[in-house]
């Protein structure tokens, strides 16, 4: 018998299986969120167009470029971590960090050009939808930022398997959250 013959799908997975069952939970309660808006938007379709007219379409693409990078950064950082190259891994850590504030500074100042014109979660079902799940993923950026500063810490292989996964998670629920939020009509 050979070694992948004993091990289970699980034992396939990178990393540590409670991160993706971390995973799993987040994108479940991130999937009902998002089709919640989905279904409250049937209700009043020209008001959450007109709420969304109000958002920052480009603030909102440029901050998927960003992510998806870090993203990008974190894979790199795996691969360096892998090859032994402690310094480069340290490095796209570090990047990818700075990217993940990037976003974030972008994202306050979105909700603090909102909070400056009186929007509250309460002036409209779509910014109660809107404040919640970008709130909620600008939350997991910073738990992923915190993640990274651990890692930088004790970089190795596995680790880094661990928290670059829950970094691809948080891009993911960016790349949702953004086309449904800020584009769909």
């Amino acid at each position: 018998m050979t070694e992948t013959q004993g091990e289970s799908p699980l034992d396939q997975l990178p990393g540590d299986l409670m991160m993706w069952v971390l995973i799993i939970s987040e994108l479940l309660v991130f999937g009902g969120g998002l089709l919640a808006f989905l279904a409250v938007r049937i209700t009043d379709p020209a008001g959450f167009a007109l709420a969304q007219d109000s958002l920052h379409r480009t603030a909102a693409g440029v901050n998927t470029v960003v992510l998806v990078t870090s993203g990008y950064l974190a894979a790199r950082a795996v691969g360096y971590a892998t090859a032994g190259k402690i310094a480069a891994t340290r490095w796209a850590l570090l990047a990818a960090s700075a990217l993940g504030v990037v976003f974030l500074v972008i994202k306050f100042a979105e909700f603090a050009d909102k909070a400056a014109l009186g929007i509250r979660p309460e002036t409209h079902p779509f910014y109660t939808f809107y404040y919640l799940l970008t709130g909620f993923h600008a939350a997991h950026v910073i738990a992923g930022l915190v993640i990274f500063a651990m890692l930088a810490l004790r970089p190795t292989p596995r680790n880094l398997q661990v928290g670059a996964a829950f970094w691809h998670m948080v891009d993911l629920v960016w790349v949702l959250l953004f086309p449904v939020i800020y584009l769909l009509r």
